[in-house]
């Protein structure tokens, strides 16, 4: 049933990418100011999941090993090789072309990554346990709808039509489904990868969360929304906590 669990989940998560039609109503500036929070509360989620969750999950049998810290560290390290990559390509591809289809190219390839990786963070979460893989779903979900959201516009801004947007997102997406199921068959096939991929899974939730969602927090200066981003970073942190109850 794991393995039904995580398909339906991922599918769940696949279907984020059509959110970037609601942004369409919505003002730059509403728009903005409900991302920021957004941004802060999603980074609370992947953290909690990281060390309420995921941790905790991988280490209660063998304790924290060596071995485990290693892949944390691979999941950080792959994690930032891909989006160095990402961005060297976006950059050279927008300073080099008049036309910004280069542009668009390079990001449906580089969240087709990313997706394909949260595929295989929510596969190896729901082969622990049901609780763990729901928690996982939840934060992956979180952080997916300001990158979605943010997907649709430079696609918009890159020429393609709403409809078109929407649907090349979508594909990119589903990049996810493939990463699940490549989760689920190397644990039919390699003994003890369920552990490694998850401590991969929460190497790759902190680099997102430290490296690309909390700098993101960090240029808001004032203090009443700084005051709020906490608060909501809190909360998004009690969202994994509660999620507890689920075990």
């Amino acid at each position: 049933m794991s393995a039904v669990y995580a398909l339906v989940s991922v599918f769940v998560v696949s279907l984020i990418s059509l959110i970037g039609a609601v942004s369409l109503p919505i003002s730059d500036k509403k728009l903005q100011n409900f991302l920021i929070y957004f941004v802060s509360f999603s980074a609370g989620a992947l953290l909690g999941d990281v060390f309420i969750h995921l941790l905790p999950e991988v280490t209660e049998n063998t304790g924290f090993t060596p071995q485990i810290s290693t892949y944390v560290l691979v999941g950080i390290m792959v994690t930032f090789v891909i989006e160095k990559v990402i961005h060297w390509k976006h950059h050279h591809s927008h300073s080099g072309h008049k036309h910004a289809h280069p542009i668009t190219a390079m990001t449906l390839i580089g969240d087709g990554v990313h997706n394909f990786i949260d595929g295989l963070v929510i596969g190896a979460s729901y082969l622990i346990s049901f609780p763990v893989g729901v928690a996982t779903t939840i934060a992956v979900i979180l952080h997916e709808i300001p990158q979605e959201i943010g997907n649709f516009g430079v696609l918009v801004h890159g020429g393609y039509s709403r409809g078109k947007a929407l649907l090349f997102n979508f594909l990119s997406a589903l990049t996810a489904v493939l990463g699940t199921v490549v989760a689920l068959v190397v644990s039919g096939q390699v003994a003890g990868s369920v552990g490694l991929l998850t401590a991969f899974a929460a190497g790759n939730f902190i680099y997102i969360a430290a490296s690309d969602l909390i700098p993101e927090m960090h240029k808001e200066l004032s203090l009443r929304k700084s005051a709020i981003q906490f608060i909501t970073m809190i909360f998004g942190i009690g969202v994994m906590s509660a999620l507890l109850l689920l075990e």
